[in-house]
Order: structure tokens, then sequence, then C-alpha cells
């Protein structure tokens, strides 16, 4: 059997999305959900890997947070996914990692400058790392909120910002990698 050629793997493997936030309980498995949601109703599912985690381990393990849950829950998405830490792999296996606050991006950088001595990594895998809220279109905020501390409104809040940042994400993946719909 014949290796496939890398453009024939491109166009197979899946687009790959890892949202990140600090304990992977609220806002990145609310991404996640969000945005797998999305994939869904536009038929992509098997277009993409989609998967969530923390810059923090405190959570490994758990669920999200019950009051994320049932905020997205009012909305129709589901949030399934259990808490992990990023690691150091993350950096090969996703096309794009999003950080949803500034200090979540500044320390998923960090992870990656200890880590590149460990094992070879992509040189320009930093590169992978944006914040979510520069995909928003119809909100200003430039970071998504931790509503951990704070009451029912604060959920509701990154619930919106999330929907606005993953249409717009969604649509700027599909825009860059025309492959996605045609294979």
């Amino acid at each position: 059997m014949a290796a496939s050629s890398p453009s024939t793997e491109a166009e197979t493997k899946p687009f790959s999305v890892l949202f990140v936030c600090l304990g992977n309980i609220c806002r990145s498995p609310a991404a996640e959900g969000v945005f797998r949601d999305l994939v869904k109703k536009r038929g992509l599912d098997s277009k993409f890997k989609i998967d969530s985690a923390g810059t923090i381990d405190y959570h490994e393990g758990n669920q999200a947070d019950p009051r994320m849950r049932a905020a997205s829950k009012r909305r129709g998405i589901e949030i399934t996914s259990l808490s992990r830490p990023i690691r150091l792999p993350d950096f090969r296996d996703f096309d794009l990692i999003l950080a949803m606050d500034n200090q979540n991006r500044d320390d998923i950088i960090e992870a990656f400058n200890r880590w590149k001595f460990r094992e070879p990594l992509p040189e320009d895998a930093h590169k992978k790392v944006k914040l979510m809220c520069s995909y928003c279109k119809e909100h200003d905020e430039t970071e998504v909120p931790d509503p951990y501390y704070g009451g029912p409104q604060g959920f509701e809040k990154v619930l919106d910002l999330l929907e606005d940042a993953c249409e717009s994400l969604l649509d700027s993946i599909l825009a860059e990698n025309k492959h996605i719909l045609d294979s």
C-alpha cells in the first residue's frame, strides 16, 4: 500500500481546535460545547476535532461547573467534557489553540517555551495560540471573563461572547481551509 501524500493527509485530517482557560471547568468547556454544537448544525462533525483544556490541573477529571452546564443547557448546548490540563502533545496535535484571556495565553506560551526543550515541537507552534475574543464580531471585549466567582449573569455573558466568537471562528477556519468543505 502506497503512503499517502502530505496534501492528501491534510485534506483528510480533521481540523483541530483546542479551547483553553484556567481550570477547564467554565469558559473552555463552554467554548468547546458551543463550537461543537455549531459544527454539528452545519453538518461538519467529521471535519473537526474539538477539545478543551486548562492551564492548571486542579480540576482534572471533573465535569464542567454545574452553573455553566445549566446555562448552556438552557441554550440547547450540552457540555460533556471532563477537565484536563494542556499537555505537550497539544502543540503538535492541534491546528489552533484558543485562549480565553491574556493570562491564559501567556501561560500557554510559557508552557510551550518550557516544553520545547523536552521534545521536538514545531518551531512556530506558539503561533497557533490566539485569543478567543479576537473572533468576536458583535462584542468589543478582548477577553472572555471568568464567571466562576460571579453570579448567573456572568455565565450568560460568557455564552454570549462564545456564541459570537465561535460563529466567526468557524467561518474563518472554513475560509482559510477550503479543503474542509471539499473533502
